[in-house]
């Protein structure tokens, strides 16, 4: 009784800022005598923070366009009397405007703010201020990426980011998953692909006190080498076999040279973990195993995308976003787009093909290029070879024409924790998926676990984590999952980048981050 009461009282006590711009700007958000809306016909008092992006000055009127980054439509602010203008009020410049919101009689908005007091709260140099008016190359941005945030192009990529956060964590909500914090740092590698950063101290080393013994590696911090996550799904895992359904999207880094529009050093990656009926128990190929997931990616896709999709607010951001990029390539995006609505608002489900039948299909189309001399792969095709960029984008572009996912990969090719297949002749592929989607190629990548105590130890020998002193070393935690109580289960990870840029249309994922970093940069 007591709590409900508390919970009351605050709820009807807690402090409310006062409405962004975007809240402003809502079809009901207009109301007379109050700064929150209740109609679109009374005037409004109101006052708005925010920075100048444009100022037009004119004898007797004039206009500037305010933004404090919640929409991509700022606000007109009307000066009716010019000398209320002060000179300090100029791009970039940050102010504070009191007045009167009403409908606008001009057209382009349907409201505007008739300022009737000013207030400068930071002055801007026009004339040194990096962000101006004309067109600025991405090279220019990423060298200024503190300032880059006031573009539209990146102010509506952040937008959509937060946007398809939010459906996401709805979507998973309703399926009943936990979202979990997994550590940043760790001791192992969970793709054991060595592509790690390792910590280092910079600090002076402090004495240990010679009470206290010396770890095995006492010039390590933690007392054995530690390093930045590259995939947060061995520490889910161990999430999952305690709370059924878990989820996260946390940062994860690789320290890898590549320039590639698709890699970062920093990145993001939604994971997620669930129970799932042991193979060929379901009886049904799209509720367990890798056509599940299959199915289960491609609903949480289709629900969050969608909703950005058609909500007014994020869908104004991801026109923004693909305005912006296009130039010469504009016909190359307006069919992207539409690409992109067909995989998303059509009913026709996504199709799955094996490893093997994608190689054939390869296979046949590179032996084609040959006959006819005609733009080649780069890289041959062949069976227990990785599917190269080329090979990605053809597949789902090209022969299929939208969404792919592609399963059961040969082992090698594959981690030690992927759930191995019954064996075809000498093929050995593991129960796995990689959902593979026109312009960006990779998106998605799931298995399922193996859980099979004796079969995971042979895989994780054959993957060099075993040592005869040893053993399993930093690993034995991870066995232990399937020893006490492991049962079957399922997961995959996403690039949440990679779908920012599909949504969002944004060639280099560099631009699909706040503040990007790769091999060779490191601003801020």
């Amino acid at each position: 009784m007591r709590a409900t009461l508390l919970r009351r009282h605050f709820s009807s006590s807690t402090y409310t800022l006062p409405p962004t711009i975007r809240q402003l700007l809502a079809p009901a958000a207009v109301g007379k005598g109050s700064q929150t809306a209740t109609s679109t016909n009374e005037d409004a008092d109101v006052t708005v923070t925010g920075w100048v992006k444009s100022v037009r000055r004119q004898k007797r009127v004039s206009f500037a366009v305010i933004s404090d980054g919640t929409t991509s439509a700022g606000l007109q602010a009307v000066f009716p009397n010019s000398s209320l203008l002060p000179k300090e009020l100029s791009n970039g410049a940050s102010v504070k405007l009191t007045g009167r919101l009403g409908k606008s009689p001009g057209a382009g908005q349907e409201k505007e703010l008739l300022v009737e007091d000013v207030k400068i709260l930071g002055s801007c140099d026009p004339e040194a201020y990096p962000i101006q008016k004309q067109a600025l190359s991405h090279e220019f941005l990423r060298d200024n990426v503190h300032l880059r945030a006031r573009t539209a192009s990146i102010a509506a990529m952040l937008r959509i980011r937060h946007a398809l956060q939010r459906e996401l964590s709805s979507y998973f909500e309703q399926q009943g998953f936990l979202h979990v914090h997994t550590p940043i740092l760790t001791s192992n590698d969970a793709e054991g692909a060595g592509e790690t950063f390792k910590l280092a101290k910079t600090a002076e080393k402090e004495p240990t006190p010679a009470s206290t013994p010396l770890p095995e590696h006492h010039d390590e911090f933690f007392g054995r080498p530690a390093h930045l996550t590259v995939s947060a799904q061995l520490h889910l895992e161990a999430f999952q076999a305690a709370m059924g359904r878990v989820w996260t999207l946390s940062p994860t880094f690789r320290a890898e040279r590549s320039q590639t529009s698709r890699h970062l050093s920093e990145f993001w990656m939604l994971e997620a973990e669930w129970g799932d009926l042991p193979v060929g128990v379901a009886g049904n190929d799209h509720t367990s195993g890798v056509r599940g997931i299959c199915t289960f990616v491609e609903g949480m896709l289709r629900a969050a995308v969608s909703n950005a999709l058609l909500v007014p607010g994020s869908k104004e951001d991801i026109d923004v976003s693909w305005v912006s990029s296009m130039d010469e390539k504009s016909e190359l995006q307006k069919k992207r787009r539409q690409e992109l609505e067909k995989a998303i608002l059509n009913e026709e489900r996504w199709k799955i093909m094996t490893y093997g039948e994608a190689i054939l299909a390869l296979e046949e189309e590179y032996a084609r290029q040959l006959r006819e001399g005609g733009v080649q792969f780069e890289f041959k095709p062949g069976w227990g070879k990785s599917l190269q960029s080329e090979h990605e984008k053809w597949l789902a572009e090209v022969f299929v024409g939208g969404p792919v996912f592609v399963t059961d990969y040969p082992v090698d090719l594959k981690p030690f924790y992927m759930r191995l297949n019954e064996a075809d002749g000498d093929r050995q592929t593991v129960a796995c998926f990689d959902l593979l989607v026109p312009g960006i190629g990779e998106l998605v990548g799931g298995s399922v676990r193996e859980e099979r105590e004796e079969v995971l130890l042979r895989r994780m020998k054959e993957s060099g984590l075993w040592d005869e002193e040893k053993g399993l070393g930093d690993y034995e935690w991870y066995m232990d999952l399937r020893r006490y109580g492991g049962s079957p289960h399922v997961g995959f990870g996403m690039g949440f980048e990679r779908l920012i840029s599909w949504v969002g249309g944004i060639e280099n994922v560099r631009e699909c981050v706040p503040m990007p970093r790769w091999a060779g940069r490191l601003l801020l």
